[in-house]
């Protein structure tokens, strides 16, 4: 099997830079959500629709998720569940998602959830917005995991 990237599309911010990378690299992409997205018509690049049931996309991600595969999403989850399948995992941020730090991630997601949940907290609010920086950052991650990857199947 070779290199293949996976994007969880719904609300990701760096379809663009994915594209990129994986032009650059001759690496297929494959862009996964339950509600159309335009995807461009160059060779390599495909979407794929999934229903709109719960975690549709993430199981589809993950039925496909081994270890030539990189999958970009925000999503902790699905971040877990591709990691146990040996994929890489990358967050729209830059940042890698692996097996040392997912723990302690799912952690502070439950956390979160269960102070957004109570009725007598202030809003908590959800993550900083998107900068440059982190577009910046990701484009070098990908393009660095990309490589590696790349390196340890010669």
């Amino acid at each position: 099997m070779s290199l293949h990237i996976y994007i969880d599309a719904d609300a990701c911010p760096v379809r663009d830079e994915t594209y990129k990378v994986a032009q650059r690299h001759n690496v297929p992409v494959t862009v996964v959500a339950n509600s159309y997205i335009r995807t461009p018509r160059e060779p390599g690049i495909s979407f794929q629709m999934v229903t709109d049931g719960f975690d549709a996309a993430d199981d589809w991600i993950a039925e496909r998720a081994d270890a030539d595969a990189i999958v970009i999403t925000s999503d902790i989850l699905l971040a877990e569940r591709c990691l146990k399948a040996g994929a890489r995992v990358l967050g729209s941020n830059g940042k890698e998602m692996d097996n040392a730090t997912i723990g302690s991630q799912i952690a502070v997601r439950a956390i979160m959830a269960d102070l957004r949940d109570g009725a007598d907290q202030p809003n908590i609010g959800g993550p900083p917005p998107f900068s440059h920086r982190d577009r910046s950052r990701f484009l070098e991650a990908l393009h660095l995991m990309v490589e590696r990857m790349k390196r340890s199947k010669t």
